[in-house]
């Protein structure tokens, strides 16, 4: 079944324009930005073609298994190896520097271990990820919890277990108080910060509005004096944190609210007069390009920028923590969907397949502003080829806008086919919506075999009927019926 890995068509499907996922430009005389920051777009299209087809050659793939989660395990070691390259490049030597790969993007526990080996820790926001990190070996030293909303059963875990806690509003301020008077704790605390410097071209996933949901909201009146006083009352705090990335920011943005939230540090360490805060925690959200197989923008290119505008950062005398999640995994993962029937209305194609809503919320609801790239193959799992014919690409689901993608230029797809939506390592295939009762896909990495072919690991096994059941109370069928109106007297 040997197939050549460096011998394919180029399988990148159609490109998506889009406001929110700009072009940023390269510097072809950086190393980085030469290769997308380290991870090679052309390499990467060519290991997804050869891996849809072995997937089709192999059965992973097929009339029984209508639709998978492919994750590219080179290109996640990749884009790790740019992250940690591209800040080593600009942090002063000796920085203790924590790369927490934000696990609400890609929550699977294999996909955690596997940054584990490329060294980078875990962020969490629910017990359930906090389970998740644990179960993949992420060390509570490496592990930052970071929800809006947690319990005190989950600040009280936190502490026991020395996981560091970025506090996101004085109620929650007042429950460490609390815990930290009973009990000695390990854990590095901290308070998250809202610069309220505005949001981007997707105003549900900009967290630094002026009526964002999280952290202390610093232009409302009374707001940063009130962090300064919380830190000159609390030698235990030495931590600052904020968020201001996320798809649909520039970097320009992001970069601002790391300087204002540096600009902060320095203030209040200079109010209490000595170096109490040793850690900032800039979070995340470096955008990602869903309009080509490019990697843009690059960590090199962020990290240089932030070098540029923000150099007390890097000097060393902060460490930093940084909570990227769809930079990292979004480029290397695709789901594939056999097309089970190709029909038309209207005049227009339509390839109905098995990926739709239930693996592609945003896009399904949203899809203006989360528009996917869709590639197309034949039956046999090669690149499709032939004159583009504007079509649309359906899910399973039992309503009209379950779209993958509408009136888009594609070789036409005919029953048998396969249509693949790319950049879907993130925020996809493992955020499963459980409409019309489908089942979760099988998700699998996959790599080079060293003999020209591709090897194929289980990151999740496909959902039995015998599961989706169980999930909706099968245990419990006859509850319900057991309840009756008392009969009266």
């Amino acid at each position: 079944m040997g197939t050549d890995w460096d011998t394919t068509g180029d399988g990148t499907g159609d490109d998506v324009s889009n406001p929110n996922y700009p072009n940023y430009p390269h510097d072809p005389h950086h190393p980085d930005d030469a290769t997308g920051g380290g991870v090679d777009g052309g390499a990467r299209a060519r290991r997804r073609d050869l891996a849809v087809r072995a997937a089709v050659e192999r059965g992973l793939l097929g009339p029984s298994t209508p639709v998978v989660g492919l994750l590219d395990v080179v290109g996640i070691r990749e884009s790790a190896a740019a992250l940690r390259a591209a800040f080593d490049e600009v942090t002063a030597p000796g920085t203790p520097v924590l790369h927490a790969f934000a696990v609400k993007a890609c929550p699977l526990v294999p996909v955690l271990r596997l940054l584990r080996e490329e060294g980078v820790g875990a962020e969490v926001a629910s017990p359930g990820e906090l389970a998740l990190a644990r179960a993949a070996g992420l060390a509570p030293a490496r592990t930052v919890l970071d929800s809006p909303a947690k319990t005190p059963a989950e600040l009280r875990e936190a502490l026991a277990l020395g996981i560091a806690v970025n506090a996101d509003n004085p109620q929650e301020l007042e429950r460490l108080d609390a815990l930290m008077r009973s009990a000695t704790s390990g854990s590095p605390l901290g308070i998250r910060v809202n610069p309220q410097i505005g949001g981007g071209s997707i105003g549900s996933t900009s967290t630094a509005t002026a009526t964002s949901k999280f952290g202390v909201a610093l232009r409302d009146e009374g707001a940063r004096e009130w962090v300064v006083r919380a830190y000159e009352q609390r030698p235990w705090l030495t931590r600052l944190h904020a968020h201001t990335g996320s798809q649909g920011i520039p970097l320009e943005l992001m970069v601002r609210g790391v300087a204002e939230t540096y600009a902060l540090a320095e203030e209040i360490n200079r109010r209490i007069g000595r170096p109490q805060i040793d850690t900032l925690d800039i979070g995340g959200g470096l955008p990602v390009n869903f309009g080509s197989d490019d990697t843009a923008p690059t960590y090199a290119q962020y990290a240089r920028l932030l070098a540029r505008e923000v150099p007390g950062l890097f000097s060393g005398r902060y460490g930093l923590v940084t909570e990227f999640g769809r930079s990292l995994l979004a480029k290397h993962g695709t789901v594939v969907a056999r097309v089970e029937y190709a029909k038309s209305a209207g005049g227009r194609p339509i390839a109905v397949t098995h990926a739709g809503v239930q693996v592609a919320t945003r896009t399904v609801y949203v899809p203006d502003a989360w528009p996917l790239r869709i590639a197309a193959y034949d039956g046999s799992g090669r690149p499709r080829t032939g004159p583009p014919v504007v079509q649309d690409v359906a899910g399973p689901a039992c309503f009209a806008g379950d779209l993958l993608a509408e009136g888009r230029s594609l070789p036409l797809l005919a029953q048998g086919d396969y249509a693949a939506a790319l950049d879907t390592g993130a925020y996809y295939f493992a955020h499963h919506y459980a409409y019309n009762s489908l089942a979760r896909p099988g998700v699998y990495g996959f790599a080079p075999d060293g003999s020209g072919g591709v090897a194929f690991a289980t990151a999740r096994t496909p959902q039995s009927l015998e599961e989706i059941v169980a999930e909706s109370g099968g245990a419990h069928a006859g509850a319900l019926a057991t309840l009756r109106t008392p009969e009266r007297r």
